[in-house]
């Protein structure tokens, strides 16, 4: 086990953030360009393969990484994310980086509203005020009828949806199987159903957006091995707030390579999402 390093953590969080919010920007561009099942079937190509690669460095190599007692939930944990990860690239053809991640960043109040329910975790009317803050500010940001928000911002926030219920299943999944166990499952059954989705869609691209790709799939790669990294030598709850930084991070690409805009009502309604995310994170830490 790596010594615990809660500075180190914190620095892997903040570039684990940055290399996502850079792959966010690549899918926006490739999506814009082609079809978006595509674009994600050579992504999780890319992604199987590392899984693969680091489940054979490990002790016992891939038969022990694939080893687990509850196959079915992960296939549905699986192919949960990969559908989420094709429904959140659309958005931000819809949207762009900014209003799509203003809304997405949503899912850990509903990770903390689900997880009663789901998991019989107990949730406090503290948390459940954080929720209930939370989707105020939900609502700031779709605010029906008015701008992109509408109805277009369904899209993202049924990616958050999404999302949320895949983190539930992946704590559920924690009780029986290591963490290796559920990132080579979430690889391999990705990359299946990604394929059996997006092979049909299939067309030729250019030479630059090839190059555009291969960073796509390096910056997919390159994440997950500092976020691996990262809980290696912290814990989790030190370093989840830093998670809300892809958010300055993918806006920040969205102003200034495609020219997105920043309002009022994003800023709003992101703070108070942001903030009431926070406020739960800390009371969830608290507790444990």
């Amino acid at each position: 086990m790596s010594p615990q390093n809660t500075r180190l953590g914190i620095w892997l969080m903040v570039a684990t953030t940055f290399i996502f919010a850079v792959q966010d920007g690549l899918s926006r561009h490739l999506a814009g360009e082609y079809n978006v099942l595509m674009v994600v079937m050579i992504r999780y190509w890319f992604f199987a393969a590392f899984v693969i690669a680091v489940a054979a460095r490990r002790a016992g190599g891939v038969r022990a990484a694939a080893a687990t007692r509850q196959p079915v939930l992960q296939i549905l944990r699986g192919a949960l994310l990969a559908l989420e990860v094709c429904v959140m690239v659309l958005a931000f053809t819809l949207l762009g980086l900014v209003e799509t991640h203003a809304v997405f960043v949503c899912y850990p109040l509903l990770i903390a509203a689900l997880s009663g329910p789901v998991l019989g975790e107990h949730v406090g009317w503290r948390r459940w005020t954080a929720i209930g803050v939370g989707f105020l500010g939900v609502l700031v940001l779709l605010q029906p009828g008015r701008g992109v928000f509408a109805p277009a911002a369904a899209v993202p926030l049924f990616a958050a949806l999404m999302f949320a219920l895949y983190g539930l299943l992946t704590r559920f999944a924690a009780r029986a199987d290591s963490a290796a166990t559920s990132f080579f499952w979430t690889g391999t059954v990705g990359a299946v159903v990604t394929t059996a989705a997006g092979i049909w869609f299939w067309e030729p691209m250019t030479a630059p957006d090839w190059l555009w790709m291969v960073g796509l799939c390096l910056t997919g790669a390159l994440g997950h091995f500092t976020l691996i990294k990262c809980y290696e030598v912290a814990e989790a709850s030190a370093v989840q707030p830093f998670a809300y930084l892809q958010l300055v991070f993918a806006s920040a690409i969205g102003i200034a390579v495609f020219g997105e805009s920043l309002s009022a009502d994003v800023v709003l309604g992101a703070a108070l999402v942001v903030g009431a995310g926070l406020f739960a994170l800390r009371r969830a830490r608290l507790r444990g």
